[in-house]
């Protein structure tokens, strides 16, 4: 075992130093190799992370959300509604809900008034996020008016604002008394916007969704699962556009890799010659030039996964965040969890460092075999 650990030093010394004599094709195949994997492992955990905070703010989310549809459309939920699901079997809970969207001239966005279920908020009052309050310059007991769909002036005090560590789903929240919300929309009384269910075992979630339906017509169950596949499905198509956009640089790189990798120089096959007369087995030399490849491909997917990292979870991935995130004029401002998935880096690996490694075993084989002197003649 020390013999062979000591014959894998020798080679890798003589590696470096080879390396060391191109120097410059050597640390242009590296930057190249980096800007690749940098590239893709950008979008990759911008989009995984994106996954991950999803999934988290949906984790605490109603098991079911029933609406009401008219001809296609989302309706209000009329009085006898919540009656007829408490009948239903395998319903645990049900909690009528109260918001709605409403368009501000000002800053030309929309924000999403909101009853909380819990309450707590006193008339004429509002609570509201932090991206509306850096957006209207607003703070607390600040006063703050809204014109209502029918012309009417409302008139509101801030009484505080949601902390900053919610923004994620809080942006352009505005939170506020039941009367209010009312009165601000016209809503009848006992209507609801939607209906938010939890199911008291949750292997029975679809079954209770299929009761649903059944026993009201006119409804639409939004399963928890469903919104979550539906995020999912969104980053998936975005990751696989910007992928898209990318393939041809992707193309490119696979072609100069394979030219370099494939093509050994008149240098490279007079030292193979060199090492073969002087007493080197076949399988040294492909040894020492396997060990090449992998050190240009492994420093470069190292440099390339580590400068992807920093760019996303440092420096807010300014180079693919308008496009894998979306755009809204109210935008969230949040910090993304670092989140690395395991199978993701060996797949990028798989696929960076494998081809490159398999392109150079074929004319490293063929000049190793070949007559030294027919090699240093060539």
């Amino acid at each position: 075992m020390k013999t062979w650990l000591e014959r894998q030093r020798h080679l890798i010394d003589f590696t470096l130093a080879s390396l060391a004599r191109r120097k410059t094709r050597n640390l242009g195949l590296v930057a190249v190799f980096a800007l690749l994997v940098f590239v893709l492992a950008s979008v990759m955990l911008f989009t995984h992370a994106l996954r991950h905070e999803a999934k988290a703010v949906l984790r605490d989310s109603p098991e079911i959300i029933l609406q009401r549809l008219v001809a296609g459309r989302h309706d209000l939920i009329p009085p006898g509604y919540l009656d007829t699901i408490g009948r239903i079997r395998g319903v645990q809970s049900k909690q009528g809900r109260l918001w709605g969207y409403y368009y501000d001239a000002v800053v030309k966005a929309n924000y999403t008034f909101m009853v909380p279920p819990e309450g707590g908020i006193e008339p004429g009052t509002i609570v509201v996020g932090p991206a509306l309050e850096r957006e209207r310059g607003i703070a607390e007991n600040n006063g703050i008016s809204f014109r209502s769909y029918n012309g009417q002036l409302f008139a509101f005090t801030v009484a505080r604002v949601l902390p900053r560590a919610s923004e994620l789903v809080s942006a352009d929240l505005v939170l506020m008394n039941e009367a209010d919300f009312r009165a601000f929309f016209k809503y009848p009384a006992d209507h609801y916007t939607d209906i938010a269910l939890s199911v008291a075992n949750p292997l029975e979630v679809r079954n209770v969704a299929n009761k649903l339906a059944n026993a009201l017509p006119d409804s639409r169950p939004i399963l928890r699962d469903e919104v979550q596949r539906t995020y999912a499905s969104m980053f998936d198509w975005r990751e696989g556009l910007m992928l898209a956009l990318l393939s041809a640089a992707i193309l490119a790189f696979a072609i100069l890799a394979w030219e370099k990798a494939s093509g050994l120089s008149a240098e490279e096959k007079r030292e193979i010659g060199i090492l073969k007369a002087v007493g080197w087995e076949t399988g040294d030399v492909i040894k020492m030039k396997l060990w090449e490849g992998g050190l240009v491909s492994l420093t470069a997917f190292l440099l390339g996964y580590v400068a992807a990292y920093v760019q996303v979870f440092h420096c807010h991935a300014p180079l693919f965040e308008p496009v894998l995130r979306g755009w809204s004029v109210i935008y969230p401002r949040f910090e993304l969890a670092p989140v690395i998935d395991g199978l993701q880096v060996a797949t990028l690996f798989f696929f960076t460092v494998f081809p490159y490694m398999a392109a150079i075993l074929v004319p490293i084989w063929r000049a190793a075999v070949t007559d030294p002197d027919a090699v240093m003649r060539a």
